[in-house]
């Protein structure tokens, strides 16, 4: 199997781990661990770019696997940071995505860095750059919530 399809497959995912946040009541969730408030709209228009960006790592994975793992790469840091760590720091508190990142997003994003390296695509510095991207781009919605609610960017005021 080709890394394109790997990340297809991740993609795909992607898209049951979302599935059971929403379903699950994510955002309810995130608020009562953390009182931090996501509108429906950020949610669903957050969680659609992620789609869309597994496309495009699905659609450049030949030639930029760098690109393309960090999709990959998302996938695990989603999964480590923001519901088995939450899991573990709320003793046990149910996480909504916890399932699919625990039974979908480890195996499937490990997966894909095996396929990588059976393609000869995975080095030190893929590996690297395919993190830090990845983290950067699981960062962005954050960092963007955490500013809406700083005087600056607020509008009208």
């Amino acid at each position: 199997m080709a890394l394109e399809q790997a990340c297809w497959i991740a993609t795909a995912a992607y898209g049951a781990h979302i599935l059971e946040e929403s379903i699950l009541d994510w955002r309810a969730w995130v608020q009562s661990v953390s009182g931090v408030t996501v509108d429906a709209e950020t949610f669903y228009l957050a969680n659609a770019l992620v789609i869309l960006f597994g496309i495009v790592c699905a659609e450049v994975a030949k030639s930029l696997p760098i690109f393309a793992l960090s999709f990959p790469a998302l996938m695990l840091i989603n999964a480590t940071c923001f519901h088995v760590a939450s899991f573990l720091w709320k003793r046990g508190k149910f996480s909504p995505g916890l399932i699919t990142a625990v039974f979908l997003f480890y195996p499937i994003g490990l997966w894909c860095y095996k396929v990588a390296s059976d393609e000869a695509a995975l080095t030190g510095r893929t590996i690297a750059g395919s993190l830090a991207l990845g983290a950067l781009i699981m960062s962005l919605p954050i960092l963007l919530i955490k500013a809406r609610t700083i005087r600056y960017f607020k509008q009208g005021e």
